[in-house]
């Protein structure tokens, strides 16, 4: 049974696939992409079935990163299946904790920089989307340094989900 990890963010087209990309790739270096999913949604449903913004494509595709997406909007009948929800913003996690349809649901949303240990008090990831390409860059640097926080947590809720010890 894989572990699952669904990105959010307003439209599914910057902030979550970019977050989505980065987060599946520490996955594999790690040796994990066989037992961890990485998804991603949006709040909303604007772009749904739409590819990701072409600056999101174009910082992903220039720092190496995958970037083939399709926009899809976060749906309440997933929570049972997920095991952390992360929101790339406090307004995200408010909306994602409205949709939660139990306590335990709800317990599975985060904030992604709240796993940066350098990220400070504030924990929004900004949306690049009305900026320029340098607002793009500073997201990924944002989301690089807070995957790998993320990728220690789940590294132990895998080794403890099946039965390995974790290091």
């Amino acid at each position: 049974m894989s572990y699952r990890v669904c990105f959010v963010c307003t439209g599914n087209i910057c902030r979550s696939p970019m977050a989505e990309h980065v987060f599946r790739a520490r996955v594999a270096e790690a040796g994990l992409a066989g037992a961890v999913e990485v998804d991603s949604a949006g709040t909303g449903g604007w772009y749904e079935g739409d590819g990701a913004d072409p600056r999101t494509v174009a910082v992903l595709d220039a720092h190496g990163y995958g970037s083939e997406h399709t926009a899809r909007q976060f749906r309440a009948s997933w929570f049972p299946a997920l095991d952390l929800v992360i929101a790339l913003d406090e307004g995200h996690a408010r909306e994602l904790r409205r949709l939660a349809p139990t306590p335990e649901d709800a317990a599975k949303i985060r904030l992604l920089r709240s796993y940066d240990t350098g990220a400070g008090a504030d924990l929004d990831v900004p949306d690049p989307y009305y900026g320029d390409h340098e607002g793009f860059e500073e997201c990924l640097e944002m989301l690089e340094a807070a995957s790998e926080g993320l990728l220690a947590a789940v590294r132990t809720a895998v080794g403890d989900e099946i039965g390995e010890p974790t290091t």
